[in-house]
């Protein structure tokens, strides 16, 4: 985690955090890392901060204290996948989640705020690039790492047939990785709580945009783009 100002995304609307201090649950499965982390944390304001190795440690810390202001998780947890806590938090009423991940993979990190992630950082990151991205999440914004914001900047572009890029919606992300999964159009539509039919319309709409109507390309072109896995 290298910072500059590019890592820097467009804002969301939240509430800002209690200036004096601010409370933050850190979950990673390695005490020094989440030792330092916390260390650091204090250091910036934090006035509680509340630890956890596990998923369903994370999950008694937030069921006995509530929404923190900030909650920093790593995604290679032990016991379940940090994707589906960052999930289950947003729906809690978290607004603040940090992913701090070892992985700078294109698809972790759109999955990681498609999931409702604020920021994604790199462990290999500078405490100071750590400092900047906490910052930034703590007054209202969204951080990427400097080595992955790139891969945000281009969205989820995928050269059709033709070579020439073509936007993909973040819905039409996911039928293409569920396509790419092996699921049918119907298993799809329970997957993502749609019809068929509209599963259908969704593979017309990314077939016309790559130029293909076969499924296996499709879901080639995407993987080579680094979109789905």
């Amino acid at each position: 985690m290298r910072g500059t100002p590019g890592a820097v995304l467009q804002p969301a609307m939240v509430p800002h955090p209690r200036e004096e201090q601010f409370t933050v649950l850190v979950v990673d499965d390695h005490p020094l890392l989440r030792e330092a982390i916390a260390a650091r944390l204090r250091s910036m304001g934090a006035g509680t901060v509340h630890e956890a190795a596990s998923v369903a440690e994370a999950r008694a810390r937030a069921q006995a204290n509530g929404p923190c202001d900030l909650a920093i998780l790593d995604l290679g947890l032990p016991d379940g996948s940090g994707l589906d806590l960052v999930t289950e938090l947003r729906q809690l009423g978290w607004n603040r989640l940090v992913v701090l991940a070892s992985s700078d993979d294109p698809y972790a990190v759109r999955s990681a705020f498609q999931a409702g992630a604020q920021a994604y950082l790199l462990k290999s990151a500078s405490p100071a690039v750590v400092t900047d991205g906490v910052k930034r999440v703590l007054d209202g914004g969204v951080y990427a790492d400097p080595t992955v914001a790139p891969l945000l900047a281009t969205g989820t572009r995928v050269p059709g047939t033709d070579n020439t890029p073509r936007e993909l919606s973040a819905r039409e992300v996911e039928v293409l990785q569920l396509v790419a999964d092996g699921q049918s159009n119907k298993e799809i539509g329970e997957a993502l709580s749609l019809s068929a039919l509209t599963v259908k319309s969704h593979l017309s709409r990314i077939g016309r945009k790559l130029g293909t109507g076969d499924r296996a390309q499709m879901v080639a072109l995407a993987m080579r783009a680094g979109v789905i896995r």
